[in-house]
């Protein structure tokens, strides 16, 4: 799809779009498709009328019409996301109608668009690295978990349950719900609060009335029976230990690999830290100015994330409100908090990107596309042609050139330490009276809610 853009007055541009003709001949048969489907013609099926009856019942122009009006939406989005514009409203569109399929069609969208940020020097820029030594009570903790794979389950006696015990409960909710034989380890978060504080100090044998909070906020009880209650004795911390629980021989050998798979992990949790308070520290220096409008779009889409999300695992708005102890308002505003985030950070590496004069080509978007099927059956010629279909390769290319652009800017600001920057945020300064960032963790890419 060739699209050329040219800029007018008040933010607005106006793109020419040339769509190819293999394109119009697909939207030509999709139009087709839907007003067989919503024809009867005597003799003939529902929605197996041959092109010719139909361009005799309904005409060609009509078709043709149909053709363009339910798909230049998406012809326009792919234009607006080769091209780089950020719509702030409905394009005007302006063309013809096409009167056949072996040619290309052309069309104008005016639309007004998100001004470019005025970016600052980015070099003079000093960031937050955060610090990557592994403490060493991680890796205790590492060490422990390690013991607790070959620890010993044994019967307590002469005590309650406490946090950390196995129980093995049978259990009945006001509700009518049973559970037989249920096995749970107290504290691990596997029982709604009210429950697990319920359990602490029972014996074996013991029967008890539990009242506790569903998850939709309604008030239930529960009697539970205490049948057995364990406790995990710990093996030794020693070579034997190591070579129980692991391929290694020595206990040396175990902590070596386990500081050094932990210096990982905190490495590359640390470099997106470090990557996102690039983007907000460039962000924060430079003049953005966003759209409401953008905003709002991009708050809608974090919501139709959501309950996507929520609908695919069966749990409905009302329940994860109620567990993240929010309001219908105060989700709203936090993914417009969420969504005016993102978008500073995406305006800003994307005049990075016009500033270095990124360019991603296709070669380069296929080579992701191959490196994340790496493993997989999928084929990637197959994933790269439905990815072009769908707009989503131009998405991929976007979203590449925005990395490409923070690697640069990450690898030319001066790193300082966390120290001296909360010091220097101590200091007091004018821009202090501004409105506080939240910093959570991001790269081209994250998705900012799920």
């Amino acid at each position: 799809m060739q699209t050329q853009v040219e800029e007018l007055a008040e933010n607005r541009v106006r793109l020419e779009v040339e769509v190819p003709s293999e394109d119009v001949r697909h939207a030509v048969d999709h139009a087709a498709s839907d007003l067989a489907q919503s024809l009867r013609v005597p003799g003939f099926r529902k929605g197996k009328v041959p092109m010719p009856v139909l361009v005799a019942r309904v005409g060609r122009d009509r078709i043709y019409a149909e053709a363009v009006e339910s798909h230049i939406g998406g012809w326009f989005r792919n234009a607006a996301a080769r091209t780089g514009i950020r719509p702030v409203a409905a394009p005007e569109y302006g063309y013809d109608v096409p009167t056949s399929s072996d040619e290309a069609f052309r069309f104008t969208a005016t639309v007004a668009v998100q001004p470019n940020p005025e970016l600052t020097d980015w070099t003079q820029l000093e960031v937050p690295a955060p610090d990557t030594e592994v403490p060493a009570e991680l890796v205790d903790q590492a060490l422990d978990e390690v013991r607790s794979t070959v620890a010993e389950l044994v019967p307590v006696e002469g005590r309650g349950a406490r946090e950390g015990d196995t129980l093995v409960l049978d259990v009945s909710s006001s509700a009518g719900e049973t559970q037989r034989d249920y096995v749970v380890e107290l504290g691990g978060g596997r029982l709604l609060p009210d429950l697990e504080d319920g359990l602490v100090g029972m014996a074996p044998g013991e029967t008890k009335t539990i009242e506790f909070e569903a998850v939709d906020g309604e008030r239930q009880t529960a009697e539970a029976e205490l049948k057995e209650l364990k406790e995990r004795v710990l093996p030794p911390l020693d070579d034997d230990l190591a070579r129980a629980a692991s391929e290694f021989e020595t206990l040396a050998d175990l902590r070596e690999d386990i500081e050094a798979r932990l210096r990982a992990q905190l490495e590359e949790e640390a470099d997106a830290e470090f990557r996102a308070n690039v983007a907000d520290a460039l962000v924060e220096a430079s003049q953005v100015e966003i759209s409401p409008e953008l905003v709002d779009a991009r708050a809608r889409a974090l919501l139709a994330g959501l309950l996507q999300s929520l609908e695919r695992r069966g749990v409905t708005i009302d329940t994860y409100l109620a567990v993240t102890q929010e309001a219908p308002e105060q989700l709203q505003e936090r993914l417009r908090g969420e969504a005016r985030r993102s978008i500073a950070r995406e305006l800003v590496l994307d005049a990075a990107a016009d500033q270095l004069a990124l360019e991603i080509t296709d070669d380069d978007v296929e080579a992701v596309v191959r490196e994340e099927l790496d493993g997989s059956e999928d084929d990637p010629a197959e994933t790269v042609d439905a990815l072009k279909r769908s707009g989503r390769f131009e998405q991929l290319r976007e979203d590449l050139r925005l990395r490409r652009a923070l690697d640069r800017i990450a690898a030319e600001v001066t790193r300082i330490s966390p120290e001296l920057a909360h010091a220097r945020d101590k200091l007091w300064t004018p821009e202090q009276e501004k409105t506080p960032r939240d910093t959570k963790l991001w790269t081209p890419g994250t998705k900012e809610s799920e």
